[in-house]
């Protein structure tokens, strides 16, 4: 289907992605190509199959991988400073064990970035998704959570998770000039962005070092639930189509079945919305 001045774009949520893969594969079983993607975090893991146009791919991956030790888990700190295997996950799976499609990949007739943060000045910046290499390094550096993954080196800088500066990154898609936009969100209805934990912990931890990125953290939680507020507008007038899960989705799932139930809910939810999805493109 030739889709014209409409955008794709993709929220992370580590494995509460897999609700995205649902959609997308739903999409790319009906040949819908988006002429522009734009994803922060694990949502550009799910793009990255999309574009590719591999359909079941990153369910595949995720159900396979998502137990194994060289995945994620504790041993892995000590090699590369993460809980999760990133080498295996970004160099091994892609190349050796469930292959990429690369030639595809690289021959994606329309645009795509990824959006990762840069460590120094604290600012979102992104980075065209058809020049990345093999080894999967601006994907690392999109997905990079601080305390769970060290910061990546692109080019000579240090990068963190997009998703810390632009979680939905909509306003970038309007940046480019789009109009209409498909917006794929994986919290539920009434969801409000609360400071987590997790999160005053890595403030502390990068506050000395990366001062500038400390102060967008700061501002994250208000900064989330004002684009939500702002996606939510933009579906009022017509602009945007939202899809958000039914409940509330576990981070790091890891029961199988589950993970195969949330996938189910968004590619349900994509077939079911097929003629609205269709309408809206045109």
């Amino acid at each position: 289907m030739d889709v014209q001045d409409m955008s794709l774009v993709l929220e992370g949520g580590t494995f509460r992605t897999i609700f995205t893969a649902g959609i997308l594969d739903a999409l790319m079983e009906e040949g819908i190509r988006m002429p522009y993607v734009v994803a922060v975090s694990a949502g550009a893991i799910n793009a990255t199959s999309y574009i590719s146009n591999q359909p079941k791919r990153t369910l595949r991956v995720l159900t396979t991988y998502r137990n194994d030790k060289r995945y994620m888990g504790i041993r892995n700190i000590w090699r590369e400073k993460s809980i999760f295997g990133l080498d295996f996950a970004c160099n091994v799976i892609p190349n050796q064990l469930d292959l990429f499609d690369w030639d595809t990949y690289y021959q994606y007739p329309g645009k795509a970035e990824f959006g990762v943060t840069n460590a120094v000045t604290g600012e979102i910046e992104y980075i065209d998704a058809l020049t990345m290499d093999k080894k999967c390094m601006l994907l690392r550096a999109s997905c990079a959570i601080p305390l769970l993954l060290p910061e990546i080196n692109l080019g000579g800088k240090s990068y963190f998770d997009g998703a810390l500066t632009d979680p939905i990154p909509i306003k970038r898609a309007m940046e480019q000039g789009f109009k209409k936009h498909v917006i794929i969100s994986t919290r539920p209805a009434g969801y409000v962005k609360k400071q987590g934990s997790k999160s005053k912990i890595a403030i502390k931890w990068l506050a000395r070092r990366y001062p500038n990125l400390v102060k967008c953290m700061q501002q994250r939680v208000a900064g989330y639930n004002e684009i939500l507020a702002f996606c939510h507008k933009l579906e009022s007038e017509g602009a945007a189509l939202i899809f958000k899960p039914d409940y509330a989705l576990n981070d790091f799932e890891k029961n199988v079945p589950k993970i195969h139930q949330n996938y189910q809910m968004g590619y349900q939810q994509a077939k079911a919305r097929m003629a609205e999805i269709k309408g809206f493109l045109i």
